[in-house]
């Protein structure tokens, strides 16, 4: 999966992308990084006991 990094208003920010054509990537800041990762077993746990095998569980519920 690409990573990119860039600035928003002068802050820090990551860019999750599917893939390089990616037009909407996941992105965020300081804060929602450190909540992400103060979380990492409880989102691990909620991908686990809602992943049906599909490759495109998330994509489905967009």
């Amino acid at each position: 999966m690409p990573v990119k990094t860039g600035e928003f208003k002068g802050h820090p920010t990551i860019s999750l992308l599917k893939d390089e054509t990616d037009m909407r990537p996941f992105t965020f800041g300081m804060g929602k990084a450190r909540l992400i990762l103060e979380n990492l077993e409880a989102i691990k746990q909620f991908v686990e006991s809602n992943d049906k095998g599909s490759s495109n569980s998330e994509t489905e519920a967009e």
